[in-house]
């Protein structure tokens, strides 16, 4: 199924100029440093900024799903229900709101997270210096959409085996502190006597 099928694809907001933080009031911005490295967007970090009377097409809700267009890593995001109030996308951000008839918000960013998807963007990627990836692309972007019955266990197990990831590293991180605490502990028990702790006994 072609991605304009499945949702909607609107760009991000155009910035004129850096993005100040509001003195008071303001709406949420999302940019594009504001998307963590294992693709979470976490509200309580964002800054307000002020900016008033913006069409709706600019501002995300939970559901929504944000796409990184530019960078080297051009991967999408779920706005999860921990937002409490709309907030506005800034390019190179750009905004898709799923047909939740069709689609799962969590399937399609895990679907266009996925290798065939990020080989699609690798073919169209433009730019020498900054990786840019066209909105052509994502129209013409062919996903594997099962149904919604299908995309919930997709999604459940996908989430499994990221806890389970995440377990196993702080299993090895664990395992490697605990080992170098040991070496060390050898390391000061066979190092050889210094001439005053020869001379004291």
């Amino acid at each position: 199924m072609l991605l304009p099928d499945a949702c909607t694809i609107h760009s991000g907001y155009t910035a004129r100029g850096r993005l100040e933080a509001a003195e008071g009031g303001g709406v949420l911005a999302i940019q594009l440093r504001d998307i963590s490295a294992d693709g979470f967007v976490h509200p309580e970090r964002l800054t307000r900024v002020p900016l008033d009377d913006l069409p709706d097409r600019y501002f995300v809700r939970p559901g929504d799903v944000v796409f990184r267009s530019r960078g080297e890593r051009n991967t999408a995001s779920v706005i999860d229900k921990r937002f409490r109030e709309p907030a506005l996308a800034v390019l190179p951000l750009l905004l898709l709101r799923p047909n939740i008839d069709v689609v799962l918000p969590e399937y399609l960013a895990w679907a266009i997270n996925q290798p065939p998807a990020q080989r699609h963007f690798d073919l169209a990627a433009r730019g020498t210096n900054i990786r840019m990836i066209p909105r052509s692309s994502l129209d013409d972007l062919d996903l594997e959409i099962p149904d919604i019955g299908t995309q919930e266990k997709i999604v459940a197990i996908d989430a499994l085996a990221e806890q389970e990831r995440a377990l196993a590293m702080l299993v090895a991180e664990t395992r490697r502190k605990m080992l170098s605490m040991i070496l060390v502990e050898q390391a000061s028990r066979l190092r050889p006597a210094t001439r005053q702790e020869r001379t004291s006994k």
